[in-house]
Parts: C-alpha cells; sequence; structure tokens
C-alpha cells in the first residue's frame, strides 16, 4: 500500500518544491518594513552593478595594461640578450648592460650559472607572472625564471643564455604591472557611499510622511489624539491619501457628533416624559394595580440609560493609567456582596495605559454577566509590552458556539438570557466590545477549562 511518507522523498526532489520552498525562505529573511525594501531596491542593483564592473571592466583592464607594460618590458630584454649575443666581448657587455640601466631603466647583470633557482615560476592565478612569462616564451624563448615576492617594488627576470651564463635583469614592478587601479576602486566605492546616502535621505524624507499617515490611522482607530495635528506632507500620492484621512476623519467625527447630540436630545424629552410618569405614578399613592407601572417606568429609565452610554461608548474620555490590581480587588469585593467566588492574578505592571472609566465599565460588565450565572469566576491579567490581556473563565451555562458573535449586537437576547437578566437591556456585552475596539483591541468568546465561558480581552498598551 502506498503511503504519504513514500511520496514524500520524491516530493521533495522535485525541482518546483525546492525552489518554492527556497523562494520562501528567502522571503521569510528579507525586511518587512518599507523603508527597508525600498533600501534594497535601491542598493542592491548598485551594489550588483559595482560587483560586475568590478569583475568584468577591471579584469580586462589589469589583463590589457599589464600585457603592454609586459610586452614593452620583454622587449627591453629581448633588446639587451641579442646585443649580447651579437657582441659577446667583456667591453660590449659591459657597455649593454650600462645602456640597459641608463636608457631603459633596467638593471641588468651576467653570472655564470648553468642552472636556474629552484621553484614554481609562475605563482597561481599570479597575473603578472603568467603574463610576462607568456610574453618571454613568445619573444625570447629561453628557459627563465620570474620572482615577483623576494623585492616588493622590484620584479626579478632570470634567462638561461649559452655558454652557461644566466642573465639577471631587475625591472620595477610599476612598469610591468598596473599598480594604480587601486585608486579606480577607491572612487567607485567613494561614489557608490555618496549615492547610498543619498538615497537613504531622500527615503527617509519619502518614507516619514507615511510613517505620520499610518501613526494617525493608528490613533484615531483607538481613539487617542496625537500630539501634533496631522498634516499631509511628501509625494502627490501621500498627500492624496492623507487628505483622503483627515475627511474621512472629519465625516466619521461629525457622524459621531450628530448621532450624540441626536440621543443627547431624545434623551432629555424622553427623561423629562418619565419624570412626569413617576410625579403622577407617586401622587397615585401605593396602590397594587399601579406596581406594574412602576416596573416598567423602571425599565425605561435603565433603558435609556443603557442606550445612551452605548452610542457615546465613552469616547469623549482621554487616555489615563489604571490600577489594574484595585480594579479586580474591587470586582472581587463586589462578587462576595453577590455570594459569588472569584479569583484572580496578575502578570507584569499593574498600571496599565487606557481609559479608566471605559475599561472599568468593559471589565465589569463582564465580570456581571458571569456573576450573574455562574458561582466561580477566575480572571487572569498579563500586561506585556505591546498588549494587555485579561482571560475571564466561569463555570456558568456558556454561550452556544453559533450565537457568540450574536450576543455583541445590541438588545440580543438570547433564549435562556444567557448575557442579559431580566432587566437588562442586551447592551451589556455590546458596549464591552465597543470599548474595546475603541482602543484598538477586541474581545473574543471561547469555550472555559471550567465548564463555562471564556472571555479574552486584548488591547494594545
Amino acid at each position: 500500500m502506498t503511503s504519504f511518507e513514500t511520496l514524500r522523498p520524491e516530493q521533495d526532489r522535485n525541482p518546483v518544491s525546492w525552489l518554492g520552498k527556497s523562494g520562501r525562505w528567502f522571503r521569510r529573511r528579507l525586511p518587512t518594513g518599507l523603508y527597508a525594501r525600498s533600501l534594497l531596491i535601491i542598493v542592491l542593483p548598485m551594489v550588483m552593478l559595482q560587483i560586475a564592473v568590478s569583475i568584468v571592466f577591471m579584469e580586462r583592464h589589469w589583463h590589457m595594461v599589464t600585457q603592454r607594460l609586459t610586452n614593452g618590458t620583454t622587449r627591453d630584454i629581448a633588446a639587451i640578450i641579442y646585443l649580447i649575443t651579437r657582441h659577446p666581448e667583456p667591453d660590449a657587455v659591459e657597455e649593454t648592460l650600462k645602456l640597459a640601466k641608463d636608457r631603459l631603466g633596467l638593471v641588468a647583470t651576467i653570472y655564470s650559472g648553468s642552472e636556474l633557482p629552484q621553484g614554481g615560476r609562475i605563482p597561481f592565478l599570479g597575473l603578472l607572472e603568467q603574463t610576462l612569462g607568456d610574453e618571454i616564451e613568445t619573444q625570447i624563448g629561453l628557459p627563465y625564471w620570474i620572482d615577483t615576492e623576494g623585492t616588493p617594488s622590484m620584479v626579478d627576470v632570470r634567462i638561461q643564455l649559452q655558454h652557461d651564463k644566466i642573465l639577471r635583469v631587475l625591472v620595477k614592478r610599476n612598469e610591468t604591472y598596473a599598480s594604480n587601479t587601486h585608486i579606480f576602486i577607491l572612487w567607485m566605492i567613494g561614489a557608490a557611499i555618496v549615492l547610498i546616502t543619498i538615497s537613504v535621505l531622500f527615503l527617509r524624507g519619502q518614507i516619514r510622511p507615511i510613517v505620520a499617515l499610518a501613526k494617525a490611522a493608528e490613533a484615531f482607530g483607538k481613539g487617542q489624539k496625537l500630539p501634533q495635528p496631522f498634516s499631509p506632507r511628501g509625494a502627490d500620492e501621500i498627500r492624496r491619501a492623507g487628505l483622503a484621512f483627515i475627511l474621512m476623519r472629519e465625516r466619521i467625527e461629525r457622524q459621531l457628533e450628530q448621532r450624540t447630540a441626536m440621543l443627547t436630545g431624545v434623551s432629555h424629552d424622553l427623561r423629562t416624559i418619565l419624570t412626569r410618569f413617576k410625579l403622577q405614578l407617586a401622587l397615585a399613592g401605593d396602590n397594587p394595580d399601579l406596581a406594574g407601572l412602576n416596573q416598567d417606568v423602571s425599565d425605561m429609565q435603565s433603558m435609556l440609560e443603557g442606550y445612551m452610554a452605548f452610542a457615546k461608548g465613552e469616547s469623549e474620555e482621554d487616555l489615563g493609567h489604571i490600577d489594574l490590581s484595585e480594579l479586580l480587588s474591587k470586582l472581587e469585593a463586589e462578587a462576595e456582596l453577590m455570594d459569588r467566588e472569584l479569583t484572580w492574578t496578575l502578570e507584569g505592571n499593574p498600571i496599565a495605559k487606557v481609559r479608566p472609566n471605559a475599561f472599568s465599565r468593559l471589565l465589569s460588565n463582564l465580570a456581571s454577566n458571569s456573576m450573574r450565572y455562574a458561582a466561580h469566576l477566575k480572571i487572569e491579567a498579563t500586561v506585556s509590552n505591546k498588549w494587555l490581556t485579561v482571560t475571564l473563565d466561569d463555570d456558568g451555562p456558556g454561550i452556544p458556539a453559533q450565537s457568540r458573535e450574536d450576543v455583541f449586537k445590541p438588545f440580543f437576547r438570547l433564549d435562556e438570557a444567557r448575557n442579559l437578566d431580566d432587566s437588562g437591556t442586551g447592551l451589556g456585552l455590546s458596549i464591552a466590545r465597543d470599548i474595546a475596539r475603541s482602543h484598538g483591541g477586541n474581545i473574543t468568546l471561547e469555550d472555559s477549562p471550567m465548564g463555562g465561558l471564556r472571555a479574552v480581552v486584548r488591547l494594545p498598551v
């Protein structure tokens, strides 16, 4: 029977699969920021161009210049050998060697010897040795030995002549080798550094408006205020995006203001009517027949206040600091009054930067919702450098998985009213999630290890 394990090696040998894995491995190691990626787009082609120029152009330059220099040096040595061979008299040889030193700049000597020095004549990858050796073999055709390492500034060339004579010629290195190439390399590297510096400064100026736009959008999403007002800058496309964000923010703020103003007016009018109802009921005295009407008026008052709180969403509150340990201790005391058991743990810094009143209401709504239907509640709070996470576990009846998103809708009520009491308005969890999202976070519901419901609050800090 063929199994997955037997097919796996063949899949691993597939070139397409291997290339896909290599591509994913490479992408995971690339920078994720726009600034770093833009620098790579500019720097990598420049570096590759410099490498290509260095490999192709410089190699040809070195080879061509070195070949021409060694060709001229070899011709001079060949001329010396020709004169010595044609006029072997001691005086003529001395005159030839003197001519080589005075006119050609070659320090030439002749000494007796039948064998050249031992050792390799051409080091591995030695451009000068290879080129000079090729020229000597082509123009002179006699046994030779070359040393380029004994004296740094000189090249020692020895050629076996007839009659057990060896001609030794000392040539200046700069007359046989392109020794000033490093100046070109320095200029090339210096120009690259200058261009990269200009690119970095230019990119920083282009990226800064994008970063400012991202910070402004993030702060607006969390309901925060920037220390300085946001103004579009940078390229035309970035300016258009900034202007579009400002217009969108103004429309949203205007809509929120209109909604709040409308609800405030409605609330004022309804409260006036409710006050009249209460006054008339109070004047009617303690009539048992009016008990239901009194309860209805109280329910309307509760619904009105809950709806107003949901509509406002505590958005007018500024950021501040809250002591989580004090808040959790307060919830523990409230649980005791309701004859419930509440335990809590706190990890990290107990001081968190949130909207204090709104966050207190968020946690109070969730804890009250759990304590209304569960006997035991466990709260775990963790504060890290980036996130504030609060987990609430209870042993209540829980909420079905298919209804866990619906309970966050305003006025939604389950058949058994898990998230509401009989006098509730169906806004407790809606207000809690609205507060969490106004902080840039969220609330999720899961199954609890205690058998009930788990609510997880995660906010950026």
